[in-house]
């Protein structure tokens, strides 16, 4: 195997000083542009790396970002990821991405192997069991800035990035009353988590301004997955009376939940009226479309990454808060549109 070239071999190539090889190689002005360009292309000719892991270290700074996110088949998530990368990029960081499946476990071991790799700055989007936050403590007293984003928790030496979840949660129960629905299902995720939590308090807040009643029962907390949206379907089949509004808190679980009830032969939205959360590619393509939360992923992670580059280089000016709250939207398609679908029915039913 081939040993590495190193400065020490180009200025014996060259008939130079170590130093001056250095110097050239990062750009000192003490070099002049002539001897830059034979050192640079006798650097090139003879394979020359740059070793900058040990640069780096120098300078205290390794250039990655950290990331953990829940899970890496999340849409949202490969949103806001693609909006980190963007931003790293172009500022010339890496991203070390990796995912705790939902299991505290995982995290704290994500957390320590970001730790030990010496990271710069860490983002976080906490997992479904995640009650405390220890396992972020030492990157903290270290002066390693640390951000929470879409799944966060309250911490004063954190920046948490959310949307209002309780307003949007709002905006969507109360369009579905809007159409006529007055039994509505909440399907929701675990709630610990703040996202899910201010979902359901939406969920309750726009039923009690329209006086209709809060049951447990209409409330149903699974994994919001694929999976978890078929299994809500057929325990809203086996409700009596059926309801008439569904309320899912992500777009995958809504789309399953969907499917499954329109093959048990539900009329979507005549017969149940279904919103779903986070404007996923599969909420255009689903039929009938499915109305949902417009949720700023990309954004999200740019402005993340933005807000971490502005604490890894110790400047705070320019953020607002401890918690920075995107805007988010109700986007109005065909599978909550149960009021036009009436309209339609009643010159039919006389």
């Amino acid at each position: 195997m081939e040993k590495d070239i190193t400065i020490y071999d180009i200025a014996r190539e060259l008939d130079l000083s170590p130093t001056t090889i250095s110097r050239a190689l990062n750009d000192h002005p003490a070099v002049n542009q002539k001897t830059k360009q034979r050192i640079s292309e006798a650097a090139a000719q003879m394979g020359y790396r740059s070793n900058l892991f040990a640069s780096n270290l120098r300078k205290q700074r390794t250039n990655t970002i950290g990331l953990i996110v829940p899970r890496l088949d999340s849409p949202f998530h490969s949103s806001a990821i693609a909006g980190m990368e963007k931003i790293a990029n172009e500022e010339g960081y890496n991203l070390i991405i990796s995912q705790s499946l939902e299991t505290v476990q995982k995290e704290i071991a994500n957390a320590k192997t970001m730790f030990d790799s010496r990271v710069d700055g860490l983002l976080v989007s906490l997992s479904f069991e995640t009650e405390n936050l220890d396992h972020f403590e030492r990157f903290i007293s270290k002066g390693i800035p640390v951000i929470f984003y879409d799944r966060v928790a309250e911490h004063k030496d954190c920046t948490s990035i959310v949307i209002d979840n309780l307003q949007a949660a709002y905006k969507a129960t109360s369009h579905l009353i809007e159409q006529g629905c007055s039994n509505i299902v909440h399907i929701t995720g675990n709630l610990k988590r703040n996202v899910y939590a201010d979902r359901l308090k939406g969920y309750k807040y726009a039923l009690i301004d329209h006086n209709l009643p809060f049951t447990e029962c209409n409330v149903l907390t699974g994994q919001m997955t694929e999976e978890a949206g078929r299994q809500a379907a057929e325990q809203i089949l086996a409700m009596d009376p059926l309801p008439d509004g569904i309320f899912v808190s992500n777009d995958t679980c809504a789309v399953s939940c969907l499917k499954t009830l329109k093959q048990a032969g539900i009329s979507i939205p005549r017969d149940m009226a279904i919103i779903g959360f986070n404007n996923d590619l599969t909420s255009r393509v689903v039929e009938p479309n499915l109305t949902t939360i417009n949720y700023p992923g990309q954004e999200m992670g740019e402005v993340a990454l933005k807000v971490l580059l502005m604490q890894i280089n110790g400047s705070t000016e320019g953020i607002p808060s401890n918690t920075i709250n995107l805007r988010s939207d109700l986007i109005i398609r065909e599978s909550s549109l149960r009021g036009k679908v009436l309209a339609k029915k009643k010159p039919l039913l006389l």
